[in-house]
C-alpha cells in the first residue's frame, strides 16, 4: 500500500466565512497547515486579514476577502472574485452565522427573525448553491457547513438560531443528494457548546454552564481546534465516499 497522506490538501483552494475568529479561525488554519490555499472571509477585512496574515507568517497560504453572507450582493461578490482570482474552488466550509436574539422564543421580534434566517439558511443556502456552480466546472469538490446540536435539540432561549441550525440539517442532505453525481460532496459539522465568543451567553454563566454540563458526558466545553479536526476530514481524500453525513462534536451531548 502506498504511503499516501489522506488528510494533505496541497493545491486546492478553500474558502472559510466566519474566519477571523472562534471555530472558523481554527478550520481557517487547520485547512492552511494541510497545504490549502485558504481565502479568510468574514464581514470585517481587518479580522480576515489579521488570520490570513497570521497563517501567511507560519508558511502557509492565505488571502482576506470581506463578506457578509447576509448580503446577497456580498455572496455574487466573492463568487465572482474567487472565479476571476483563482479559476476554481476545492472546499467552502460555512461556517459564519447569527444568534442576534437570546429569549423566549414567543418574544422574538421581526428584526433579529430576519438577520438570523438571512445568514443562517438564506446565506448558506446561496453559498452552497454559486459554490457548487463553481465547483462542477473543475470537476468536483466538497462543502462543508456548520451547523449545531441545537439543530436536533433546540437550545433554551435561542429558538430562531435552533430553527435555522435544523434547516441546515436538511439543506446539506438536499445539497448533497443532488450534487453527488457531480462530486461534490456536502456534510455538516454540528459543534456542541464551545469556547467562543460567540457562545459566550451560554459560556460566562455560570448557571446556564452548570446546566449544560449536566448533559455533557464528557463535562467541559470545547476548544474551537477540536472543531477543526473534524472539518479537515469531511474536505479531505479521507472521507471521500462521505456525503450527507453531519458529524457532532458535542462532547457527547446528543448521546444522553
Amino acid at each position: 500500500m502506498s504511503n499516501v497522506n489522506l488528510f494533505d490538501l496541497t493545491g486546492k483552494v478553500a474558502l472559510v466565512t466566519g474566519a477571523s475568529r472562534g471555530i472558523g479561525e481554527s478550520i481557517a488554519r487547520t485547512l492552511a497547515r494541510s497545504g490549502a490555499h485558504v481565502i479568510v472571509s468574514s464581514r470585517k477585512i481587518d479580522g480576515c486579514e489579521a488570520v490570513a496574515s497570521s497563517i501567511r507568517e507560519e508558511g502557509g497560504s492565505a488571502e482576506a476577502y470581506a463578506c457578509h453572507i447576509g448580503e446577497m450582493d456580498q455572496i455574487e461578490a466573492v463568487w465572482e472574485h474567487i472565479a476571476q482570482a483563482h479559476g476554481k474552488l476545492d472546499i467552502l466550509v460555512n461556517n459564519a452565522a447569527a444568534n442576534p436574539y437570546f429569549g423566549p422564543v414567543e418574544d422574538t421580534d421581526l428584526g433579529a427573525f430576519h438577520k438570523t434566517v438571512d445568514v443562517n439558511i438564506r446565506g448558506y443556502f446561496f453559498m452552497c448553491a454559486r459554490g457548487a456552480q463553481l465547483m462542477k466546472k473543475n470537476g468536483g469538490g466538497a462543502i462543508v457547513n456548520v451547523a449545531s446540536v441545537n439543530g436536533v435539540n433546540p437550545g433554551h432561549f435561542q429558538g430562531i438560531y435552533s430553527v435555522t441550525k435544523a434547516a441546515v440539517i436538511s439543506m446539506t442532505k438536499s445539497f448533497a443528494m443532488e450534487l453527488g453525481q457531480q462530486n461534490i460532496r456536502v456534510n455538516a459539522l454540528l459543534p456542541g457548546l464551545t469556547d467562543t465568543k460567540f457562545a459566550s451567553a451560554l459560556t460566562t454563566n455560570d448557571a446556564i454552564k452548570k446546566q449544560a454540563m449536566a448533559h455533557i458526558p464528557m463535562k467541559r466545553v470545547a476548544d474551537p481546534d477540536e472543531m477543526a479536526g473534524t472539518v479537515l476530514y469531511l474536505v479531505s481524500s479521507a472521507s471521500s465516499y462521505t456525503t450527507g453525513a453531519c458529524i457532532n462534536a458535542d462532547g457527547g451531548y446528543l448521546t444522553v
